[in-house]
């Protein structure tokens, strides 16, 4: 009897592509967003789904349904009929902190069954970075031929990543940088996230500033508007309008906002020029697995995370 692949995709809109494909195993659909909030190294426990439950309610009034959850997670229960799992994550940020949860995930169920992994990215004949959904049929059709079966040291990296990022301390995650393995966007990824901590001169992290220089530098009509320019010009994230929502919010203290036009104020040009730090009054108070970003700057000579004045014994 030929056994099963279990397909884990991260979020729906894939999971409805692969089906317009014809895929017929059975397809895990991981609707998460561990990139940001409270997390916890063991995620199969209910404290784990209690402390994301409460998180996304409170920051984004999303309603996790319980029922479906516990749907989707219970294709794991009967793993038997599985001969490998195939991971279907992609280049950014977003989607490698889910990744490292779900590897954890199935870590900690013992679920010993080959791994494989299909990451969209770069792209022959693209000048951007494609998500896996953005493919055309016969793209990901060849990303999926391509994919790449991660080996028990890949799984360890996940491992230790998943349970720093948990941790009080993302420093330890600086080694990991120019750690060679199957992720090839880990490495970006994990810059990526050292930067979302405020920058020690102006307090805005690099996606924050990033927005400010949007507005500065284009004619931006709106909030909407730059919602879309940041969703388009944001690097290795891979975050959602919700989130990018939140952002721009935060950082309407730098705008000047009229019937037709968003212009950065006086504020908004002293953040970019890094006179002043804007932390405090940003208040961006998100955390990040174990850590709130407020409690840590990222200073650009030292190249890592300091204590906060404010935070520092």
């Amino acid at each position: 009897m030929i056994k099963q692949i279990l397909h884990i995709t991260n979020g729906s809109v894939l999971t409805e592509y692969l089906r317009e494909l014809d895929f017929k195993d059975d397809i895990l659909t991981w609707q998460e967003m561990l990139c940001e909030g409270p997390t916890i190294p063991k995620i199969d426990s209910k404290e784990f789904f209690e402390i994301r439950s409460e998180f996304l309610k409170a920051n984004y009034d999303i309603e996790v349904d319980n029922d479906e959850l516990e749907k989707e997670l219970s294709k794991l229960n009967d793993i038997s009929k599985y001969g490998e799992i195939h991971l279907w994550f992609e280049y950014d940020l977003f989607c490698h902190i889910n990744l490292l949860g779900v590897i954890n995930l199935l870590h900690q169920k013992e679920i010993e069954k080959p791994l494989y992994l299909i990451c969209s990215g770069r792209v022959e004949g693209e000048k951007n970075l494609k998500g896996l959904s953005e493919l055309t049929p016969a793209q990901l059709l060849d990303h999926y031929n391509k994919r790449v079966r991660l080996t028990e040291e890949d799984k360890q990296l996940a491992i230790t990543l998943w349970r720093t990022y948990c941790g009080k301390d993302h420093n330890i995650l600086k080694p990991y940088i120019t750690k060679q393995s199957n992720f090839t966007y880990m490495s970006n990824c994990l810059k990526a996230h050292l930067k979302r901590f405020p920058h020690q001169k102006s307090g805005l992290s690099v996606l924050e500033d990033n927005i400010l220089r949007l507005v500065r530098d284009n004619d931006i009509k709106s909030k909407h508007h730059l919602l879309g320019y940041s969703l388009n010009y944001q690097g290795y994230y891979g975050f959602g309008d919700s989130q990018h929502s939140r952002l721009i919010e935060k950082l309407s203290i730098f705008f000047e906002e009229s019937e037709n036009s968003l212009r950065l104020n006086r504020k908004g040009h002293e953040a970019l020029l890094r006179q002043h730090n804007f932390a405090n009054e940003v208040n961006n108070n998100m955390t990040y697995g174990g850590v709130n970003r407020l409690e840590f700057q990222f200073s650009l000579d030292q190249n890592k995370l300091v204590k906060t004045i404010l935070h520092a014994n």
